[in-house]
């Protein structure tokens, strides 16, 4: 039996993540999550593999919005109902969409936190970033994460991998939204269609993993693992792959303890796991 153990959101891309008990599915994924984004001045994403210290800014979910917190610098309140401001193109990877900005004092607080001129942008509703076509059917969107709405890994992958290290690494190393228990190492591999609470989630394509999985999250510090580790046993077509990114199709609540019924797997061997 495939049980979720854990739920992630991010609300800020690349900033920490929050664990939750339930976690509400919109068209885009988890409510909140990655609706808001730093830029630079040409309008271009900020993240950890350029500037490994926003991992020290973490996130929390409050009543009254988002509150970011620096070790050094304090904590700030990014409100979840935002007014209308200035619209701009931003740019994720290839991709670009409408984006608001948020603040200017936040822009302020950020810029001196982090030591990079940059500013927070926010998701409007109205603006539908589709994800990539060649993975996903038409219409299918997602926020401003990297590629797809949703991340799913299994614990035994992490515990197959934390056998090979001399020191184990956390989960939040790779960021999942979804984690589940019970099954063989990599079983989210092969998923196709599953079901969570009446929601169909799809495999859209395996993960391929970057240099973010070697920074530590407490610490921002970088090292080589497990990149090292992962390039021997999951190696493909030059990616390191770790996870698979899903789609879906419904809307709702889904929550820890929450079942995952398989309906249907990937008929091509997409991925071998070779033996230790």
């Amino acid at each position: 039996m495939l049980t979720i153990s854990e739920l992630y959101i991010y609300p800020i891309k690349s900033l920490g993540g929050v664990s939750l008990t339930s976690a509400e599915v919109t068209d885009r994924g988890f409510k909140h999550d990655r609706r808001w984004m730093l830029v630079d001045e040409q309008n271009r994403f900020l993240t950890q593999r350029e500037f490994p210290q926003m991992a020290l800014l973490k996130v929390l979910l409050k009543s009254n919005g988002i509150h970011v917190q620096h070790p050094l610098n304090g904590t700030v309140t990014i409100p979840f109902n935002q007014h209308d401001h200035t619209r701009q193109q931003v740019a994720i990877w290839d991709d670009t969409c409408i984006g608001a900005f948020v603040d200017p004092e936040l822009d302020a607080w950020f810029t001196t936190t982090l030591g990079i001129n940059c500013r927070l942008v926010y998701m409007p509703d109205d603006t539908l970033r589709e994800v990539d076509q060649r993975y996903a059917p038409e219409g299918a969107v997602t926020s401003f994460s990297d590629a797809y709405p949703f991340l799913i890994i299994g614990q035994t992958s992490l515990d197959d991998l934390n056998s090979r290290l001399t020191d184990p690494l956390p989960m939040d190393r790779f960021r999942p939204n979804i984690v589940f228990t019970g099954g063989a190492p990599f079983e989210e591999d092969l998923m196709n269609h599953t079901h969570i609470a009446g929601i169909s989630f799809y495999g859209a394509k395996l993960c391929a993993r970057c240099v973010m999985t070697t920074i530590n999250q407490q610490t921002a510090v970088k090292a080589k693992e497990p990149l090292k580790t992962l390039a021997a046993y999951r190696l493909k077509n030059n990616k390191i792959l770790f996870g698979q990114n899903l789609i879906h199709q419904g809307t709702g609540v889904i929550s820890v303890g929450d079942s995952i019924d398989v309906l249907s797997t990937h008929q091509e061997d997409r991925f071998i796991v070779p033996q230790k």
